[in-house]
């Protein structure tokens, strides 16, 4: 079986929620309080480590402010390809 798993991409993504984390000004015990988590499990998801839940890191993301910010990242109707195959998907994009 073939794992999609990149240590490399797990390392960016965490790289990304420490600079969100400074740019919004919170200290780590800060998000992981907000988060609920422990410290130790915040700064596994920051140094990219394997072992920590997809959980944990929506509530990291949702301590940050970042939730929305990721969904829209996500929205296949927000890309090109998405929209032109709109008609597989059960939803339609709903405008801002």
């Amino acid at each position: 079986m073939t794992s999609f798993y990149e240590p490399s991409d797990a390392a960016l993504i965490g790289a990304r929620v420490l600079e969100w984390r400074k740019v919004v000004n919170l200290t780590a015990e800060q998000v992981a309080d907000r988060a609920g988590i422990s410290r130790t499990t915040l700064r596994k998801i920051e140094q990219g480590r394997q072992g920590v839940s997809s959980l944990s890191l929506f509530a990291v993301l949702r301590a940050l402010g970042l939730v929305e910010v990721v969904l829209d990242a996500l929205d296949p109707l927000g890309t090109d390809l998405g929209r032109s195959r709109a008609a597989l998907l059960q939803r339609q994009r709903v405008r801002n």
